[in-house]
């Protein structure tokens, strides 16, 4: 694995050895142990993109490997005055020892990796989160202590985040139901990819429009918000569409009693889900959210050497 652009990018049992370590560095901090692996090292952190989660765990993440993180946005830098990624891309990895950034297309991304000779991470773009599902299968290890037979429904917009559970859910064996509403379905290539990998881990992959199939009998039941970055148009009309699809405790009483919830966050409380939902003892977002930090400290660490 040269670069993390896809969930593509990575096998599956570089995906099991990438967990492993991400357990290892969680251990390694709750214990108070200096681990620098990144020391003398630098890495260009780009965002197009507002972020709180992933800027903050990787700013953090950098640092606490012994490392040092150059924030760039397109305010900041030349990206914003047109300059051609591929220029990027050639310049910072001449000065930089990892690039990662955050973004709309994924071409963005693909072109700065193709022009590198660094490491590039996908820290999010429209059509991928891969950062997000690492942490998400970490924090679902955490809990479960296994993948294989697992239920996990995924309910709301076919966005980033449902693309790459695609893939994440049918490496490790989980069965993943994904309900949306009819023309918000994730993309047929993703669909068609986790299909393939799931013949060899007896994963089912369903897409449904029906919240309630998906629901039953999950072992956890996963959402993210309606109206991604870029889509606050669409955000009334999506609103009306969407709401059947909402995460609430009648919804839940069809998942296993023991039922976890996940949500990449932010959350807008009302819609997606409900208040009591994020906030009661079957919700372990926060857990999710921490191991952000500890899955990309993971991830530095295999690809910046």
């Amino acid at each position: 694995m040269k670069d993390f652009i896809s969930m593509l990018d990575i096998t599956k049992e570089e995906l099991a050895e990438l967990l492993e370590t991400t357990a290892v560095i969680k251990e390694k901090q709750k214990r108070g142990e200096i681990f620098q692996p990144l020391k003398g090292k630098t890495v260009a952190l780009i965002f197009e993109k507002p972020s709180t989660r992933t800027r903050v765990s990787f700013e953090v993440g950098v640092f606490q490997l012994g490392g040092h993180g150059v924030y760039m946005d397109t305010r900041g830098s030349q990206l914003g005055r047109g300059e051609p990624l591929k220029d990027t891309a050639r310049v910072l990895s001449r000065y930089v020892d990892g690039i990662v950034i955050r973004t709309f297309g994924q071409e963005r991304v693909v072109e700065i990796a193709r022009y590198s000779k660094v490491p590039v991470i996908n820290a999010l773009t429209d059509e991928e989160h891969p950062c997000q599902v690492v942490a998400d299968l970490f924090t679902i290890k955490e809990y479960l202590r296994k993948f294989k037979g697992l239920k996990v429904a995924y309910l709301g917009d076919g966005n980033n985040m449902c693309n790459s559970w695609l893939i994440g859910a049918a490496m490790t064996g989980i069965n993943f139901y994904a309900a949306t509403p009819e023309g918000y379905e994730p993309l047929a290539f993703y669909i068609e990819k986790a299909k393939e990998i799931a013949k060899t881990t007896d994963s089912e992959i369903v897409i449904t429009h029906d919240p309630l199939e998906a629901v039953k009998d999950a072992d956890i039941v996963y959402t993210d918000v309606w109206a991604s970055m870029g889509q606050e148009e669409e955000a009334e009309e999506r609103k009306e569409l969407f709401m059947p699809y909402q995460v609430n405790m009648k919804l839940l009483k069809h998942a296993k009693p023991d039922v976890l919830f996940m949500h990449c966050l932010p959350a807008h409380r009302g819609e997606e889900v409900t208040d009591d939902v994020i906030e009661s003892c079957r919700s372990i977002v926060w857990d999710q959210a921490e191991n952000r930090l500890h899955a990309q400290k993971a991830l530095l660490t295999k690809l910046i050497k």
